[in-house]
């Protein structure tokens, strides 16, 4: 059966971690749903974060995963800190913590972009939720065979999540023309 990978960009962190907790309870496997949201501020104040040369290399990733992800109390309390090359800081969990984190091909061969195509997201998305979380929203992402998809949507839909290409729209209007990891940029809505 073939596997695809869905994701919401949500405003509100709050409505991210319901939509993972209704993954969860669903019976989605924890190695296949994700989390991460930007942490410039430090505002979720998490477990210490991967230095920028560990999260390149993947250093450290096995036994930062594994501590997040273990002890069955499901990944919403299993935000952890990492650097992101380019970024800056994030909380994440699941599998994007470890495509971020440089365990999938993703953070080496190419920062934030890289990871979440090496997910299977289209690279256009993965540039708007990429600056949906430099300005402070929550990605969450679930990795799923083609028989669970629609139940897949429908619990990531019940809670109020971005339309992306809205979101789109109006960073365009607003000048964006697209993510940069390289642009030092203020994060604001």
């Amino acid at each position: 059966m073939a596997t695809k990978t869905i994701s919401r960009l949500f405003d509100q962190h709050d409505d991210a971690l319901a939509a993972v907790r209704d993954l969860e309870a669903a019976g989605f496997s924890h190695a296949d749903i994700g989390i991460a949201a930007g942490n410039p501020d430090n505002r979720y104040g998490t477990t210490p974060v991967l230095e920028e040369q560990e999260a390149k290399s993947g250093a450290g990733v096995g036994a930062t995963v594994g501590t997040l992800v273990g002890g069955g109390a499901g990944l919403a309390a299993a935000l952890g800190a990492l650097a992101i090359p380019g970024f800056g800081p994030v909380v994440a969990a699941g599998i994007l913590a470890a495509t971020l984190t440089g365990a999938g091909a993703g953070a080496a061969a190419g920062g934030l972009i890289g990871s979440l195509t090496s997910l299977g997201v289209s690279e256009e998305e993965a540039h708007v939720y990429a600056e949906g979380m430099r300005r402070g929203g929550s990605l969450v992402t679930v990795k799923i065979d083609d028989a669970r998809e629609l139940e897949a949507r429908a619990i990531l839909d019940r809670y109020t999540h971005v339309d992306l290409a809205a979101r789109e729209a109006d960073y365009r209007a607003g000048g964006w023309t697209g993510y940069s990891d390289t642009t030092d940029r203020p994060i604001g809505r």
